[in-house]
């Protein structure tokens, strides 16, 4: 059995308030069954004035997310909001993990080393080889880092286990505040993991909005590293930018974020949507996950009614889907390029989810600086994936 406790608070001035808020609305004396978990997510006002480090103490087990706005949990949305996601079963454990710090260079040891310890201690627990059947993954925003090799570590270390996640994202000019939360305590450098154990098959669900906003250029990546690329059709990217009229938007990192392009790696595998994080002083692209040499990709303004549509859809097949089978909760993740679309209305997107999935099932919806999503491929294997400007979720 698993049972999902949604929770939240907007007080931002008095600690045991807040405290005492989201212990009565999750009743755990009544609600908990043999093992729990819970994900933290709240505006960054809430970690640094200490509130989201109080509730984590006060909780009788152990809580990692990350920072985010604005939030809904479906009967409350807010852009200053502190939410609890509590997953509590009796046939499921779990464990939470914290890497070392992201920012050395060494990501993949870091991330490698702390997951593979975390399965070691759980397998030597119960006393046989485990390998969780799910992992939720919590990432700082750092600008100079690409979440492709987050995923791609993730990935590799765990054999495959399906992951879903996010980058942290804040509401700052400078993404100053994208901490991660573990325990409690919060980070600007490091990873944490929620690793199931047991019974569990979730669903994921992804759309994107680009398609019929494509432009009519496309191009070639000609040089790449990475996530830093370089030449378009042979060209400094810079210069593709100009061709196409999209100079100025290159300026505004905000702009940017409503400009995403479609990414074909040109490999048989699903397109998927990416966005420029920066363009250096030389005149370089710095995406928010690799772009690599021979892929192609084309931008496509991103529109209010294009973000409302897709998100329509998917929600309407899922709530088909738990129709038919039961679910238990549910998590979400929107790229905030998306919000940053809708403009003054911000909400639209989280209206539209509340509205259709009209409280038959317990979730939580969050801002994402980058989602983490599987990705069904041709042949009807799931590798995980990065992506951006997109909407994911995991129905469990």
């Amino acid at each position: 059995m698993i049972k999902t406790l949604i929770a939240c608070t907007t007080d931002m001035d008095d600690t045991q308030t807040a405290v005492d808020e989201i212990l009565l609305q999750l009743d755990l004396s009544n609600s908990l069954l043999a093992n729990s978990v819970a994900i933290i997510s709240c505006h960054h006002e809430f970690v640094l004035s200490g509130i989201a480090q109080a509730v984590a103490e006060a909780l009788p087990f152990e809580t990692t997310g990350l920072i985010t706005c604005p939030l809904s949990t479906g009967e409350q949305k807010d852009a200053l909001l502190l939410t609890i996601m509590v997953i509590t079963s009796d046939s499921l454990d779990f464990a939470t993990v914290l890497t070392a710090s992201l920012e050395d260079g060494n990501t993949t040891a870091a991330i490698s080393d702390a997951y593979n310890k975390t399965v070691d201690e759980y397998s030597n627990k119960i006393g046989k080889a485990s390998k969780p059947a799910l992992m939720f993954a919590f990432a700082p925003f750092i600008k100079m880092n690409s979440g492709d090799d987050y995923v791609d570590v993730l990935s590799k270390c765990s054999d495959g286990v399906p992951c879903f996640g996010s980058l942290a994202v804040d509401d700052s000019p400078t993404f100053e505040n994208c901490f991660v939360i573990h325990k409690n305590e919060y980070y600007s450098d490091k990873m944490s993991m929620i690793l199931f154990f047991g019974d569990i098959t979730p669903k994921f669900y992804i759309a994107h909005s680009l398609e019929k906003n494509l432009l009519d250029k496309s191009a070639v990546v000609t040089q790449s590293m990475g996530h830093l690329v370089t030449e378009l059709n042979g060209k400094p990217v810079i210069s593709f930018l100009e061709d196409a009229g999209l100079s100025s938007v290159a300026e505004n990192p905000w702009a940017m974020m409503t400009l995403p392009f479609v990414l074909d790696y040109n490999d048989g595998t699903p397109t998927v949507s990416k966005t420029i994080v920066t363009i250096t002083s030389e005149g370089n692209a710095v995406c928010a996950g690799n772009v690599p040499k021979g892929s192609t990709l084309t931008f496509a303004p991103s529109t209010k009614e294009s973000v409302l549509e897709s998100t329509g859809k998917v929600v309407s097949k899922i709530v088909d889907d738990i129709s038919k089978n039961a679910a238990n909760g549910m998590l979400v993740f929107s790229c905030v390029g998306r919000c940053l679309t809708l403009g003054a209305d911000q909400y639209l997107e989280m209206d539209i989810v509340s509205q259709k999935l009209n409280a038959k099932i317990p979730y939580l919806m969050l801002y994402s600086g980058g989602e983490i999503c599987p990705t069904l491929f041709s042949d009807e294997k799931v590798a995980n994936r990065f992506h951006n400007h997109t909407f994911i979720a995991c129905v469990f």
